[in-house]
């Protein structure tokens, strides 16, 4: 069976205020493109479908009218749900989406329906977090899928053991589904320790309290992983995240991709990387002048641009005007180096992680212990989380 895995599209992201539906646009119907040329009929989608719990109305309508090109006339789409998507709004299509041919895991004892089989690559079996997706050849392949486990399961299913040992359990109970011995894969929203991280992405994850060992991943043909925006393999075998299709932060490399393998009973075969050329490659530059600034930024007029500005005075009105002229920039960080070597840099772009470090030195001097910025972050986290309605 010929499988698609990719991830974190955050579906309405903005950059810094600025809105890039228009790129979204473009890289799905890239990825469209990509299915009909690679002849895929198995498309796995990890997560991080939209960027917030609430997505905005054009958000919507530009996911659903690409998902269903996705799906086109004869594939079958399988998308879990991520930390920033609502799981229950998410799967709520499912009556009319099943029909297009894309199923929505937003629970992870959720079942498919296997009632829509008409097309070419269907749903045959179900269960409590898995799902078995079957070709016209009669190759089958055994889907054991884990969204985001938010806040809301672990206050449902409330249990003193840790962190690790839950999330094996639930693992376990999804994988062990597979009583035929189907060649496997684990569709997962996680972060698993070790893993690369970007300024896009939510830091609370990131401090150790919620990562899993590699070790707790099952043994399975593939393990297709959401949650981190750079592409990346972890571990020894066939386990990865695909990454974002588009870059989100300006620390993110410019090289997206989707993963594109065959999943046979041999296993894994003619497993790679498909690249992702569309939208605007985000750049990093620096200058001294403004006039520096002005001809970098034309230079770079297709890309979208964070400044770093040195400069002996700060700016005036008139150069800040200047600079605001060129759609491309962003972000403008500037570095003001007085006579007597005082430095003012702007913190604008920094992450939370980044600004508690900064206070904290500022404040006492010191570094702060990874417990206290832990427990800042989490408790920063919770409230996001509240005023987003979680």
């Amino acid at each position: 069976m010929k499988i698609l895995h990719t991830s974190d599209w955050h579906v309405g992201k903005r950059l810094m205020g600025r809105e890039r539906l228009a790129e979204q646009a473009e890289v799905l119907d890239e990825i469209v493109e990509l299915c009909e040329r690679e002849e895929i009929e198995l498309v796995l989608i990890a997560g991080d479908i939209f960027d917030t719990y609430t997505p905005q109305a054009e958000a919507e309508e530009l996911f659903f009218s690409k998902i269903k090109r996705v799906a086109g006339e004869n594939r079958a789409v399988l998308i879990i749900s991520g930390n920033h998507d609502d799981g229950v709004r998410l799967s709520a299509v499912s009556p009319l989406s099943q029909e297009q041919g894309v199923y929505i895991v937003g629970n992870s004892r959720a079942t498919i329906s296997t009632a829509f089989g008409s097309r070419k690559t269907r749903p045959t079996s179900s269960g409590k977090g898995y799902v078995i997706f079957e070709n016209e050849r009669g190759e089958k392949a055994f889907i054991a899928t884990l969204p985001y486990p938010n806040e809301a399961r672990f206050k449902e299913e409330k249990s003193e053991l840790p962190y690790v040992e839950r999330m094996q359990g639930w693992i376990n109970e999804v994988v062990s589904g597979n009583a035929e011995k189907l060649p496997s894969i684990l569709l997962a929203h996680i972060f698993v320790a070790g893993g690369k991280i970007s300024d896009s992405e939510r830091e609370i994850d990131l401090g150790g309290a919620r990562a899993l060992p590699i070790e707790a991943l099952p043994s399975v043909d593939y393990i297709a992983l959401g949650h981190l925006h750079k592409k990346q393999k972890m571990g020894g075998s066939h386990c990865y995240y695909s990454g974002s299709p588009l870059q989100y932060s300006f620390d993110e490399v410019a090289d997206k991709v989707v993963k594109v393998f065959d999943l046979t009973q041999n296993g894994v075969e003619n497993l790679k990387d498909v690249p992702l050329t569309k939208g605007k490659k985000l750049v990093r530059l620096e200058a001294e002048t403004v006039e520096t600034a002005e001809t970098l930024l034309t230079g770079y007029e297709e890309n979208l641009v964070e400044l770093k500005l040195i400069l002996s005075a700060p700016l005036t009105q008139s150069d800040s005007a200047r600079l605001a002229a060129h759609e491309n920039l962003v972000s403008l960080i500037t570095e003001v180096r007085t006579e007597e070597q005082i430095r003012l840099e702007s913190r604008k772009g920094l992450t939370d992680s980044a600004l508690f470090d900064a206070y904290y030195k500022e404040a006492y001097h010191a570094e702060p212990k990874a417990e206290l910025k832990t427990l800042f972050l989490s408790v920063l986290n919770e409230m996001q989380e509240k005023e987003a309605g979680v």
